[in-house]
């Protein structure tokens, strides 16, 4: 029996031995196995963050380039409403100075008529201070009122001319920037 149990007991350890290898061989594969599996996972998730990390770099230039597309839009009109602003001002500059200058001249006509009217007058009151009869008065007076009503109607057209080109010059820088507001106002906003 001795004999019996010491052939049993060696059975029982090369059971035990081979199910001990037979562990050691299935947890060494499962070992290996999931080693393979960090390490394919491992490169998987390095390659999605590297993807990531471009996908999010190339959204970041994008919108870096959309920005500076845009700020540079907003800087040039900017810039554009600028000049037309101080093309406006120089405008009127222009007009106030063209219409200074203008009233200048009108006022030293109309001086110049009141003062030649002046002397119209008065060279009918000489002219009346020496008359012998009242029918010689009458004329002398009919006469002057003939004289200073033809004179003041041409002074007065001749003002009235001048008065009008004044007006169109004054005007002109102001009608120019008007109907270049017009023009760039008018086109679409992209073109």
């Amino acid at each position: 029996m001795a004999a019996e149990h010491k052939t049993e007991a060696k059975r029982s350890i090369a059971l035990v031995e081979t199910a001990a290898q037979a562990a050691t061989d299935n947890a060494t594969k499962t070992a290996t196995q999931a080693a393979k599996g960090a390490e394919a996972g491992a490169a998987a998730a390095k390659k999605m963050m590297e993807e990531g990390a471009s996908q999010a770099r190339v959204k970041m230039e994008q919108g870096m380039q959309q920005m500076t597309k845009t700020t540079e839009g907003f800087y040039k009109a900017a810039e554009e409403a600028a000049e037309f602003g101080r093309g406006n001002l120089e405008a009127m500059t222009r007009a106030t100075q063209t219409l200074t200058s203008g009233m200048q001249e009108l006022s030293k006509q109309y001086f110049a008529m009141s003062q030649a009217m002046g002397e119209h007058a008065m060279e009918s009151a000489k002219a009346l201070s020496g008359v012998k009869s009242l029918k010689e008065a009458a004329d002398i007076q009919a006469a002057f009122a003939k004289a200073s009503m033809e004179r003041t109607m041409a002074e007065t057209a001749k003002l009235q001319e001048a008065a009008y080109r004044l007006a169109e010059q004054a005007g002109a820088p102001l009608a120019a920037r008007m109907t270049l507001a017009v023009e760039k106002f008018s086109k679409p906003l992209a073109a």
